[in-house]
């Protein structure tokens, strides 16, 4: 067992139950111990064979009355307090797993496992499991959570500084399938005087899946387009898969040299997937083995040529689990080792290719969006978005709760697809209410990005394309709102650098839930619905239809005014205030001054 410790705590071992226990070293008190799961034998550790060195491993630890938990990446299980959950630890699209658990009690806990497993956070007691691996190897720290958030990033690595045109607004959808489509889209924002700091080429660009290059036929010039977006001030952004199509020309030579994800079966790792060529039938698409460096440095040559040479700098990491078909590691080989074992680690190791690859190109700006992550990742300037959601208000409840457990894991660069993926017309009054709702949540968020499969479900074959989804695509009265919100994250954006600028010195995340900067109220802790934007500014999303007002709790310690009314409140209360369909409550923390209105 392998056992990282900072250099506040103290450690104990109880020889005759095989149980250690952690201690505070001001007074010597229990922060957390093992849990043995007999009175005799087994004790908190137990390790069970699987075959060729490997064993199902398991670790347990004390559950304490009352103490809640933090965290664990991004998971749809909708409660930011995760006491009580059972979580498994494999990346799937939408459930992102960072094992980093943060305790009201005073402590932090990685669970430096990239195996595939589980853990239980029962009220009986807490079990870590790895399916499959060589060693317990955890990390622990103490302090307060914001103490554990910049210790995890001290160990780990701390995020880059976000550059500014990043937190700007990003236009996307699935999918804009010419060049002249995408431009157009850009153009009509700049003649609407709105800003656009990104724009995205989505899936299906390519000549085939795993050639890493425009396809000719709908994007004739790609370089000219990436010197007009930058003559308009945006960035393209591309999205890149770690798939490879057997029609690839890349094909061939990676399986050649043994740069798959192979399996123990023999046949490399394979999963059915839609490609340009094939009609209505699907290649059994290949999956590049992100963990094997000489297969990052391959899939970054070609990105380079295929897309680098002509000015694209902004990558989108999709389907970066990978996507595998059944969604299992079992029986795969990476080249770090079994699939049962590493598994996780993948999609940090596809963000390490980007991020390698661009330094070694000159390029110091350096910003992926990735479907998922794992421990670290954040210093390879890899941001996160919460992959293929729904597109009502109970998933705009769930998101905002995932959010700040992926703030909570050390990850200070996230997003949501605004207005949810599956689904949506732009025409509906009840979706546009939803639109309108979650385009103000996801301006106070880290990144600020709309994109989404509009209309009904489809087919999924290169051709497709949903409905409209720009900002002007859902009736005049919800554009109004839109457009201004646009604007108050422009004029948000000096404060909102303050804050990416303090994520990559401190660690601490620019969007907080209120008890990282109240750890003393009570209160605070039990707030799953509302959030800080750095110290200053608290954010109350309206999550439900209809609801025109809302009641805020306005943690203890400071005062706070009604970014819109102007009205003082004290701290320690729950209050409720207005909600019009175009107003987001927010209030200022003490003396804070941010242009939150026009005139201020």
């Amino acid at each position: 067992m392998l056992v990282f410790l900072a250099s506040n705590l103290g450690i104990i071992g109880h020889h005759i139950r095989l149980r250690t226990s952690f201690l505070r070293t001001e007074d010597g008190s229990e922060l957390l111990a093992e849990q043995p799961a007999h009175f005799w034998w087994p004790g908190p550790r137990l390790a069970t064979a699987t075959g060729n060195g490997y064993h199902r491993l398991e670790q347990r630890f004390q559950a304490y009355p009352g103490e809640r938990l933090y965290g664990l990446g991004q998971h749809t299980h909708g409660r930011l307090d995760q006491k009580g959950a059972v979580v498994d630890l494999v990346q799937r699209n939408g459930e992102v797993t960072i094992p980093l658990l943060v305790s009201d009690r005073g402590y932090g806990l990685l669970w430096n496992s990239p195996a595939i497993g589980r853990v239980e956070l029962a009220e009986t007691g807490t079990r870590w499991v790895a399916d499959s691996a060589r060693q317990i190897d955890y990390w622990i720290t103490a302090g307060r959570p914001a103490d554990v958030l910049r210790r995890y990033a001290d160990a780990t690595g701390h995020a880059p500084e976000l550059p500014e045109w990043a937190a700007g607004f990003w236009q996307c959808k699935l999918r804009y399938r010419t060049q002249e489509e995408l431009l157009e889209v850009a153009r009509e924002y700049k003649r609407r005087g709105l800003p656009l700091s990104v724009i995205v080429s989505d899936f299906f660009h390519w000549t085939h899946l795993g050639e890493w290059r425009f396809d000719p036929a709908e994007w004739p010039d790609p370089a000219a387009m990436v010197r007009e977006l930058d003559e308009l001030g945006v960035k393209l952004m591309v999205s890149v898969w770690p798939s490879v199509s057997p029609g690839s020309d890349n094909f061939h030579p990676m399986l050649d040299r043994g740069l798959f994800i192979g399996s123990e079966y023999g046949p490399v790792a394979h999963a059915d997937w839609p490609d340009k060529g094939l009609g209505a039938y699907s290649a059994q698409v290949a999956f590049y083995d992100a963990t094997n460096p000489e297969a990052r440095d391959y899939v970054w040559e070609q990105i380079r040529r295929g897309y680098h040479e002509l000015g694209v700098k902004v990558f989108w990491l999709d389907a970066s689990e990978p996507e595998l078909k059944p969604g299992h590691q079992n029986g795969l080989r990476y080249h770090a080792g079994p699939g049962l074992e590493v598994g996780n680690l993948y999609p940090r190791e596809n963000a390490r290719m980007v991020h390698d690859g661009l330094r070694a190109a000159g390029e110091t700006e350096i910003v992926s969006l990735n479907r998922s992550s794992w421990a670290g990742a954040q210093r390879y300037g890899a941001a996160l978005w919460s992959g293929d959601i729904g597109t009502d208000f109970a998933s705009l409840r769930t998101q905002i709760k995932a959010g700040l457990n992926v703030m909570m894991s050390g990850i200070p660069w996230w997003t949501t697809d605004i207005g949810g993926f599956h689904g949506g017309d732009p025409d509906d009054p009840a979706y546009r209410e939803v639109l309108v709702r979650w385009f103000q949540y996801g301006t106070f968020c880290p990144l600020f990005r709309l994109h989404g499969f509009r209309g009904p479900s489809q087919v999924l074959e290169p051709a497709m394309t949903g409905l409209p989804n720009e900002v002007w695509s859902y009736g005049d009265e919800a554009y109004e709102i839109l457009a201004e919100h646009m604007r108050l994250r422009e004029r948000l954006l000096p404060y909102v650098m303050a804050q990416m600028r303090a994520a990559a010195d401190t660690g601490l995340p620019p969007m907080r839930p209120l008890f990282l900067e109240f750890p003393d109220d009570p209160g605070a802790w039990l707030v799953e619905d509302a959030f800080l934007l750095g110290p200053d500014l608290l954010v109350a999303p309206v999550t439900a239809a209809g609801v025109r007002d809302r009641a805020v709790y306005l943690p203890g310690g400071a005062r706070w005014t009604d970014a819109w009314t102007g009205a003082e409140h004290e701290g320690g209360q729950m209050v409720t205030v207005a909600a019009p369909i175009d107003r987001i409550p927010l209030f200022l923390r003490d003396d804070a001054r941010l242009p939150i209105r026009v005139e201020s």
